[in-house]
């Protein structure tokens, strides 16, 4: 009776079969990713070889450069931080370029983005010709940064530029003699403020994108609630734009940090470096006297900025910035 009784095998026990072909199922799925893999990296190559190429191995030069004394006739010569303490300690040219980007940032980047901001909601609806304008209002933002509207703008602002003979009567009415704007002290960086004001078609047309996305319900309820138009715009506009904003003001800083042409056209850094632009200040150092060394340790200074300033930002982004998923 006991030789019938058979043993009885486990359940949680799998057969070796099976588990080999589970394995083989695997090493399959594996391979599969692999060539997958290795077509994309075979497709994507050009792109990573130009990346490594112009992008990667030049800022790793440009690292070391920032250490040495180059000058373009020579072999750089490490000499650590010299570069650093010649421009942190004994360049005033060098600080005079760091206040006058510092007002420029802080002062156009505001106006323009104001200025975009109503332009914005100005345009955002089907009246006739609407599409028309939008694309009038967004041509700045094309040309702005040219060559050509550069030296325009230093006419029109000339000592007998069109801005002096149009409102010729009216500054003589108020007692203020005709002269070039660009070429004063106290107004020439204005001259390029208002001409980054211009170019506010950029910004403009992102806000409004953005104000498209807003519920039109919202706005009818507060106005069934009794609100007025500045209450709309404070409690409904300004947190549901809270996005587009700060992605505007990013992108518009470091643009700010980074102005180089209408300075080098427009004024060249004058009068009394009043305009001494950083970016302009590294050019005329860098590829003017031919210190490329102090020139590249000046771009790294401002990267570091420009990322301090960028980090700042997404940090206290979270205390006004509102999102409709998750809150602020």
């Amino acid at each position: 009776m006991d030789s019938i009784v058979k043993p009885i095998a486990k359940p949680e026990s799998i057969p070796l079969k099976e588990e080999e072909a589970a394995q083989a199922r695997q090493k399959g799925r594996s391979a599969f990713m692999r060539r997958n893999n290795m077509a994309g990296y075979l497709f994507i190559s050009p792109w990573l070889l130009a990346f490594f190429a112009f992008t990667i191995i030049p800022i790793l030069a440009s690292l070391y450069l920032a250490f040495t004394d180059y000058h373009l006739t020579a072999a750089p010569q490490w000499i650590g931080l010299d570069n650093f303490q010649r421009m942190f300690f004994d360049d005033r040219r060098y600080w005079k370029s760091v206040r006058a980007t510092f007002f420029y940032v802080f002062t156009a980047v505001p106006l323009r983005l104001i200025f975009a901001l109503g332009l914005a909601m100005l345009l955002n609806n089907y009246r006739r010709l609407v599409s028309t304008y939008r694309a009038a209002f967004y041509a700045p933002s094309i040309i702005g940064g040219s060559v050509a509207v550069a030296i325009m703008w230093r006419r029109l602002l000339g000592a007998d530029g069109l801005v002096n003979a149009t409102f010729a009567p009216l500054m003589q009415f108020l007692g203020i003699t005709p002269a070039a704007w660009i070429g004063r002290p106290e107004t020439a960086i204005w001259t390029l403020i208002l001409l980054a004001v211009w170019q506010f078609g950029s910004p403009m047309l992102i806000f409004l994108a953005g104000l498209r996305q807003i519920p039109s319900e919202l706005y009818e309820s507060a106005a069934i609630d009794g609100g007025n138009a500045w209450q709309k715009f404070v409690a409904i506009t300004v947190p549901l734009l809270s996005p587009v904003i700060f992605f505007n003001l990013i992108i518009q800083m470091i643009n700010g940090f980074l102005v180089f042409t209408q300075a080098l056209i427009i004024t060249n850094g004058g009068p009394l470096d009043t305009t001494l632009f950083y970016a302009l200040y590294l050019y005329q150092r860098a590829f003017g006297t031919f210190q490329m060394g102090y020139g590249t340790a000046m771009a790294w200074v401002l990267l570091l900025v420009i990322a301090a300033f960028t980090a700042l930002a997404f940090k206290f982004s979270s205390y006004w910035v509102f999102y409709e998923e998750g809150g602020y």
